[in-house]
């Protein structure tokens, strides 16, 4: 091979290398010397790197330098991301754990609120749910399940390890408290007054008893009888004048 075939392999070889993307046989042809043969250079280049890292490949009638596809798997590159789940996924995915296996349309209801598609997407990249059997309903609904994987990230050896209501209550996830004292402001609401319905000795006055409403009822009902007798005697003392 000649110096100016060596020289014009080279120069080649170096266009092929810096271009940023594949390079067509006439842009090389623009680039090269005049009296040079790029089409067997091509091969020639082709043919030295066949058993290296990166080979000359050929790509639409365009040409570029690319790693070996049998060293594909050696120069993977794997990182862990942590990701932080969200408020909506952490809430599908502890229903989805005690209620397995339970339709989409069965978390939004007990969710409150629609479920958006990538939140049961993220759960399924995790690998913590998976796809379980379609229900034997109308419309046949897909159903979601755990897997093994969401068990062995919180160290559980089965679903029955899950913790329970006591332990949620235990663990300050749950307000121990009455419901109608849960609600912010509501207190006074009941300033004043008792479970029964009764004012507290702030109040007015207690609502009286029924034993007491019968004795008020008798002594109301003596004095008018007593009037009544009086205005008998009265009409019959003047009947007796008249005459």
């Amino acid at each position: 091979m000649s110096d100016d075939a060596i020289d014009h392999g080279r120069i080649l070889e170096a266009l092929l290398f810096a271009s940023a993307e594949p390079l067509g046989t006439k842009a090389l042809h623009e680039r090269m010397p005049d009296d040079a043969d790029v089409g067997g250079l091509l091969m020639q280049l082709k043919e030295d790197y066949k058993g290296r890292g990166v080979h000359l490949v050929e790509m639409e009638g365009s040409w570029a330098f690319r790693s070996a596809p049998d060293l594909a798997e050696s120069l993977q590159l794997e990182r862990k991301v942590q990701k932080k789940l969200s408020r909506a996924a952490m809430e599908t995915l502890a229903i989805i754990a005690y209620h397995q296996p339970i339709t989409r349309a069965e978390i939004e209801n007990i969710r409150g609120v629609g479920t958006h598609r990538g939140t049961l997407d993220a759960l399924m990249e995790v690998g913590w749910i998976k796809p379980g059997r379609r229900r034997n309903t109308p419309g046949r609904p897909l159903t979601w399940v755990s897997t093994g994987a969401l068990l062995d990230q919180f160290s559980l050896e089965a679903l029955t390890d899950l913790p329970g209501f006591d332990d949620l209550k235990a663990a300050g996830l749950l307000d121990r408290r009455p419901a109608i004292e849960a609600i912010p402001g509501s207190g006074d609401l009941f300033a004043g007054q008792d479970l029964d319905g009764q004012e507290d000795e702030e109040g007015i006055e207690e609502e009286p008893e029924d034993d007491e409403i019968e004795d008020d009822f008798k002594e109301d009902s003596e004095a008018e009888l007593e009037e009544d007798v009086g205005n008998e005697n009265f009409s019959e003392e003047q009947q007796k004048e008249s005459a």
